[in-house]
């Protein structure tokens, strides 16, 4: 199996994952060139892709949804709420009838040779969820845009080979900067965004010697910056397990530019 960030950040995210018969996009909250132009690094194009899955409906993960799926007939994968608020917003446009699969949380869905797992999490969107994508004995776990979690979250990614998590912001750069204070209580609130510190310490609680590849993401343009969330993940897990993180291979996915394949 294979995961590569095209972008992850408070602007725009999507993720590729896939394998050697299947290929998916999570999300499609940049712009069809990017996208585009991300999948080509890998040698990759956007009309080869099976699906993508939507994991809400907030601009950052939406908003290219709608050429992508005119120019290619890709089928969307959302649940039944988020596939009409993507379906409400004018911005994305008219998306072809026939497109739109209905989606339930903690149900498998087969594509190929993947399986798809989707999952609720805390976040202030209508139906949120993110994915586990398994293959034989692999597992790939996307878990972005969440406030907080729980037992319920961590069993849905125990045993990971790869595990894409949100480091979102730095608590300190948040409470002092300029968003309003109402944007700071949703961000930090129990349905926001993981903070650097609790990515860390839930990395911790799921750390096993299977698990071969962490990816950082959706870092926030304003409150957040790449080495910083790198090194306080780092001393969160040196903190919490009996290892050193530096054991660890783990990356910091950009917000701008895609990343490097991975592969289990």
């Amino acid at each position: 199996m294979y995961l590569s960030s095209i972008a992850s950040g408070s602007s725009g995210n999507c993720i590729y994952v896939g394998s050697e018969q299947t290929n998916l996009i999570i999300d499609a909250g940049v712009s069809g060139k990017k996208i585009e132009c991300g999948l080509n690094s890998i040698g990759l194009k956007t009309a080869e892709m099976d699906g993508i899955f939507v994991t809400h409906e907030h601009s950052d993960h939406i908003k290219g949804i709608g050429v992508v799926a005119r120019r290619y007939g890709i089928p969307i994968y959302a649940t039944q709420e988020t596939a009409q608020a993507i379906l409400n917003t004018q911005s994305v446009g008219k998306i072809p009838e026939g497109l739109i699969h209905i989606i339930n949380s903690n149900e498998d869905l087969h594509i190929k040779d993947l399986t798809i797992h989707p999952y609720n999490i805390p976040h202030d969107a209508v139906d949120p969820v993110c994915y586990t994508i398994m293959n034989d004995q692999k597992k790939v776990s996307i878990a972005t845009d969440l406030g907080n979690y729980n037992d319920y979250i961590i069993e849905k990614l125990s045993d990971s080979n790869i595990l894409f998590i949100e480091a979102n912001h730095d608590i300190n750069m948040l409470q002092v900067g300029a968003y309003p204070y109402f944007l700071k209580q949703r961000i930090l609130g129990e349905e926001g965004h993981l903070s650097n510190e609790s990515c860390g310490q839930l990395i911790a609680k799921l750390s096993h010697s299977a698990l071969e590849h962490i990816v950082l993401g959706h870092l926030s343009n304003e409150n957040n910056f790449e080495e910083l969330a790198f090194k306080t993940v780092q001393m969160e897990i040196n903190a919490l397990c009996d290892y050193n993180a530096d054991e660890l291979n783990m990356f910091v996915a950009s917000r701008k530019e895609h990343s490097k394949r991975i592969a289990i």
